[in-house]
């Protein structure tokens, strides 16, 4: 008999304790504002540490809290452009020098017909 007791029941996989007589952590509920328009609210332990973003939970874009400490940016450096890069390593005079050398051996290659007379060897 004491066999046909415990048919049925999934040991281990349902705990029949209640939530009677405990005593839950404290908690903070903590408003967050998504740039689209939603407002949502996390539940956070009291001492746990409040982040200043939060995925939406509507759209999934980042939202912020609503008593608005939004986190300092962090400082970027603008891109670099193949052209800054080139003026960090040399003049305009020098660039200006380059390109004449370049321009006067294109023209000498050339025969009167504009083809280059370049022959691979």
């Amino acid at each position: 008999m004491a066999e046909r007791a415990l048919r049925g029941t999934r040991l281990g996989a349902t705990s029949y304790e209640n939530d009677r007589n405990t005593d839950l952590a404290p908690r903070q509920e903590i408003a967050f504002d998504c740039p689209k328009g939603h407002h949502f609210s996390v539940p956070f332990a009291a001492e746990a540490e409040v982040p200043a973003t939060w995925e939406c939970r509507v759209c999934g874009a980042v939202a912020f809290t609503s008593a608005a400490d939004l986190p300092t940016p962090k400082k970027v450096k603008p891109p670099r452009s193949h052209w800054d890069m080139l003026r960090e390593r040399r003049s305009i005079a020098d660039l200006e020098q380059v390109l004449a050398e370049r321009l006067a051996l294109i023209r000498g290659d050339r025969d009167g017909s504009g083809r280059s007379e370049r022959r691979s060897a």
